[in-house]
């Protein structure tokens, strides 16, 4: 069976060129980016359809990897794309409930996911509070991972390539040979 396909979610506004999930897309074989119409005035039937055609696209299995707004946007997808889905690395999610941009994507639901997921989020994070976060984590039934002082889990935070995340990714199943070295600087 050939491993699932790793598909990048990211966030509001996009991660950029120098984003670890810009670097992943370019060095991981396997792997599909979701692009949506408009990063900056998000619409969450879009952005979850989006995703959704994105994920039916593919002839197997998927791994999800989420940033920020994409976390929130997977918590929303259909019950019937989830079934694709091999589990989810869900990164630093947003709080829809405090920005007025993201407003579409609240409430948040809370019911746990048909796979398995990890949930890493920062105790600084200036986009949702640890405690947010781990509510979430409860929630859908990940595993959660606090990471110290880490910030949005971006470039601005001092996230480049991330070995942790590879590590995390890794351990869902997706095919992770990177094309670079994996350090821990």
């Amino acid at each position: 069976m050939p491993p699932p396909t790793v598909i990048i979610v990211p966030g509001w506004r996009n991660s950029g060129a120098s984003h670890w999930q810009s670097l992943w897309a370019k060095r991981l074989p396997n792997v599909l980016r979701v692009h949506q119409d408009d990063w900056i005035s998000p619409l969450k039937r879009a952005w979850v359809q989006r995703l959704s055609d994105t994920i039916e696209q593919c002839p197997g299995g998927v791994v999800i990897v989420a940033h920020s707004l994409g976390c929130i946007a997977v918590s929303h997808l259909p019950a019937d794309v989830s079934q694709r889905v091999q589990g989810a690395l869900l990164v630093a999610p947003a709080d829809p409930e405090r920005r007025g941009v993201l407003a579409d994507f609240a409430p948040v639901p809370y019911q746990t996911l048909p796979y398995r997921s990890v949930l890493v989020a920062s105790s600084n994070d200036p986009f949702c509070p640890v405690r947010l976060a781990g509510a979430y984590a409860r929630a859908w039934g990940s595993e959660f991972v606090r990471l110290n002082n880490a910030g949005h889990i971006n470039v601005e935070s001092g996230h480049g390539d991330w070995p942790l995340g590879l590590a995390l990714l890794q351990s869902l199943g997706a095919d992770v040979t990177p094309a670079f070295p994996l350090t821990v600087a």
